[in-house]
């Protein structure tokens, strides 16, 4: 059995790939509501870098996001520790990663990074699988997770955790 974290920091593809995939926001408001709820709950957050990078979009996730009502529930309130994103690349992509490698990683070191920040206290959330590779610059956050100490879970083992259901907010 694993450990459950106390607080579930969410990948952005997440919330885009719940939409465009299996839980669209305009056929399962449900999923969302649970979502917002758990974000109320501080059982799940998006660190404000993936916030903004799910913000720039133009879809639903993005005006979903954008609710200024919703906008203080759905953030972690921290800061990124500079030490510990500089930790998570170089043990996770390599120390020496040119202009163009840091472009493609993005912000995942971060997102790793505030989780390295209180060991246990996080599980990351991301649709990315585990694809071990040699490659600097095309790592999964699975296996840059697990190479600092880090727990990520799937979106569904994610559901499982917190008991999404469809019915979640009616009277058992």
């Amino acid at each position: 059995m694993t450990q459950r974290a106390h607080v579930h920091l969410l990948d952005a593809n997440v919330l885009i790939d719940a939409n465009r995939d299996y839980y669209p926001i305009d056929r399962v408001p449900e999923y969302w509501e649970w979502l917002e709820f758990q974000c109320l709950m501080g059982h799940v957050k998006l660190p404000v870098e993936i916030y903004e990078e799910v913000k720039g979009g133009s879809d639903a996730v993005a005006s979903w996001v954008k609710d200024r009502t919703r906008r203080s529930s759905l953030l972690l309130d921290a800061e990124p520790d500079p030490n510990l994103v500089q930790r998570v690349v170089a043990a996770g992509y390599s120390s020496d990663l040119t202009e163009t490698e840091l472009i493609k990683v993005g912000r995942d070191p971060i997102l790793v990074s505030y989780a390295l920040a209180r060991p246990g206290a996080f599980c990351i959330v991301t649709t990315e699988t585990s694809k071990p590779s040699k490659q600097r610059a095309n790592r999964k956050i699975p296996d840059v997770a697990r190479d600092v100490g880090v727990r990520t879970c799937s979106p569904f083992e994610f559901m499982r955790e917190l008991d999404f259901r469809t019915s979640w907010t009616r009277p058992t």
